[in-house]
């Protein structure tokens, strides 16, 4: 056939049919087909999309590993239990306690600046009772209801007067510090108390407590939001407030008790440290920690938009940032320069999780 102006349609791809299930013709246009330049970028736009949900899900574990195999093929002793448990692993477990916390407030949709104060403050009133003679569990519990106690007061910022959580938070970051400080007017306070120090010193099996610790807060928190309702209501006051308030979710008690879970283990940390250093020094206890916990769940691939909570990718990120950080000293790089480089670290994961990818 040939149009009115006398040219050939030869080259016009024509519809064909192909049976269907059902057994009837299916027209299907080759022409769709035959555009081979947008099937490709269909096809490259499919592999940009399965790569980075690849690199979101299992980056920091691949680049853990990689830096695993590197630190056992050039790094002398390494490969050592001294190395392994008593530097990379203890150093960790107690990044990993925090950001568990900080991963299920995040989950929320919110993020909690305070953590580093609230441990100051937890490792002052536990110190300070057991220097004043208080046994020893009275200490401990005292401290944690404190720290619940900061976390309360965060939670209801957010939850009851509408408080961005990066301002509610930033208040206790603030005080924080002054009112630890207070609790012991600044002075440093030397600890001498087996008991109350297990936490900070004991080796069960050979291993530091704080390890074992770390694992069954790990081992809880996710638990809790795989198997119980709490546990999705955070993902879905996460993702959408709005619509999970419509569905019946209280959305306030979920976020309060957030708080409350994530100053506790935060509280529970400053206990490990002020009795790991057999002392306790309100200026210096938690100094930091709140960054070193949004880093591993940043770079555990964790959205900090919320909607998402993992748990053991937090682990995984506190353990990528200290063997990332012990990499880079033990072969001469300066703290300042690989400070910079964790920081690189943490922008390149951000950008993972950008909206777009």
């Amino acid at each position: 056939m040939t149009r009115a102006g006398g040219s050939s349609r030869s080259d016009v791809p024509e519809a064909t049919t192909t049976p269907s299930d059902t057994g009837g013709p299916v027209s299907e246009p080759v022409a769709a087909a035959a555009d081979g330049t947008s099937g490709v970028r269909r096809g490259g736009a499919w592999n940009r999309v399965q790569w980075t949900s690849w690199a979101q899900r299992y980056g920091a574990a691949a680049a853990f590993a990689a830096l695993f195999a590197y630190n056992a093929a050039n790094t002398p002793f390494f490969l050592t239990q001294q190395s392994l448990v008593f530097v990379l692993l203890r150093q960790a477990a107690p990044i990993a306690i925090v950001a568990v916390g900080m991963a299920i407030v995040i989950g929320t949709g919110g993020i909690d600046l305070s953590v580093g104060s609230v441990m100051a403050i937890a490792g002052q009133v536990g110190a300070t009772l057991v220097l004043h003679d208080k046994p020893f569990l009275l200490a401990i519990v005292a401290a944690l209801l404190v720290a619940a106690l900061c976390g309360l007061f965060n939670g209801t910022l957010v939850a009851r007067f509408g408080v961005q959580p990066i301002i509610a938070t930033l208040i206790l970051f603030i005080a924080g510090r002054g009112i630890a400080q207070l609790i012991t007017g600044g002075e440093l306070q030397p600890l001498a108390n087996p008991d109350f120090q297990w936490i900070g010193l004991a080796r069960p099996l050979g291993v530091p407590a704080q390890i074992y610790i770390a694992f069954v807060v790990a081992l809880g928190a996710w638990l809790v939001m795989k198997l119980t309702v709490y546990g999705r209501h955070v993902l879905a006051v996460g993702g959408n407030e709005t619509a999970s308030r419509l569905a019946g979710v209280p959305a306030g008690r979920v976020k309060l008790l957030a708080y409350v879970v994530s100053a506790t283990l935060a509280g529970l940390v400053g206990l490990i440290a002020v009795s790991a250093n057999s002392a306790s020094d309100a200026n210096n206890v938690g100094v930091g920690m709140e960054l070193d916990a949004i880093a591993a769940v940043a770079v555990a691939g964790t959205p900090l938009s919320g909607g998402k909570v993992n748990i053991w990718g937090a682990v995984v990120g506190a353990l990528l940032l200290k063997l990332l950080q012990n990499t880079l000293i033990s072969h001469g790089i300066t703290k300042e320069v690989a400070q910079i480089i964790e920081g690189a670290v943490i922008v390149g994961a951000l950008w993972l999780q950008r909206p777009e990818a």
